[in-house]
């Protein structure tokens, strides 16, 4: 089932003095099971947007339609359970959420919450904890015990144990190391290919390049462009207008000497099969 936003806008407190426009008549549609990113500048609207997917907040104007449940600015809270089942979101810096005694049971929160029992909430635990490649033994310490990189896995996983259908992630490996960070998104990109949709807020353009099959480009609380990440990235003049980065394998194509390519390659797959064939050529 697609998710579709026809004509949505936000207003942040609205009629009064303060009145600010967050998002500005978006529509877009993105297919079920796809992995979508959505980049542009911080206060382009990326996490407004993003926290419409569950209904966190409710459009002003405009209607969404996602996982069966349609959001206007009617919607009340009520009955809005079976909808944050189906699509979870994962803030930046998660691990401020960790509240419970132990790591397993922080973990099974979730699944318990939508109607686990506590035997299955448990399994889906142990599943999850070994998923984000921590080690078992450390099921019965306290969250807050852990690294900071380790919190940041609980918190991610007790929102993976119940499953939801559509994961939205605002920028989920910020302050992670490398090795971390793609481990982590090589998780998110599974996830998907399990028949999952995921949503991704991100500043950075190679895991763009790397994991996404479609991308939002907001600017100013509107959507500016609607592409796959080859239409994003080829067109290097309308990303400098916008002030958008480029995947790191094109900058460095394009400091390459003599060596010409059909189109800037997002990836470094893609940047070492264009090098070879200049070197055939």
């Amino acid at each position: 089932m697609s998710i579709k936003f026809e004509q949505v806008s936000y207003l942040y407190a609205a009629d009064s003095p303060l009145e600010k426009k967050g998002l500005d008549n978006v529509s877009f549609e993105l297919q079920d099971g796809s992995f979508t990113a959505i980049i542009g500048h911080t206060g382009s609207g990326k996490s407004t947007l993003m926290q419409h997917f569950n209904a966190l907040l409710k459009p002003s104007t405009g209607q969404i339609e996602i996982a069966g449940t349609k959001i206007t600015p009617e919607t009340t809270n009520k009955g809005l359970k079976e909808l944050r089942k189906q699509v979870s979101l994962v803030f930046q810096f998660p691990e401020a959420q960790l509240f419970e005694n132990t790591v397993l049971d922080d973990i099974a929160f979730g699944p318990k919450n939508f109607g686990f029992d506590d035997e299955e909430a448990k399994k889906r635990a142990q599943i999850w904890l070994k998923r984000v490649g921590l080690p078992a033994a450390i099921a019965t310490r306290s969250p807050f015990e852990l690294s900071g990189g380790q919190m940041r896995r609980v918190a991610i996983a007790g929102v993976l144990a119940y499953e939801p259908s559509i994961l939205c992630l605002d920028e989920p490996t910020a302050g992670l190391d490398p090795a971390a960070r793609k481990q982590m998104m090589h998780l998110f990109a599974d996830y998907q290919k399990e028949g999952h949709t995921v949503i991704l807020v991100t500043h950075n353009m190679d895991d763009v390049a790397n994991y996404a099959e479609d991308v939002l480009v907001m600017e100013q609380g509107k959507l500016i462009k609607h592409a796959t990440p080859v239409e994003i990235f080829r067109d290097q003049s309308w990303l400098h207008n916008h002030h958008l980065n480029q995947p790191q394998a094109s900058l460095l194509a394009g400091q390459l000497p003599g060596f010409t390519f059909a189109n800037p390659p997002l990836t470094v797959k893609e940047l070492v099969q264009g090098i070879e064939q200049n070197l055939k050529g």
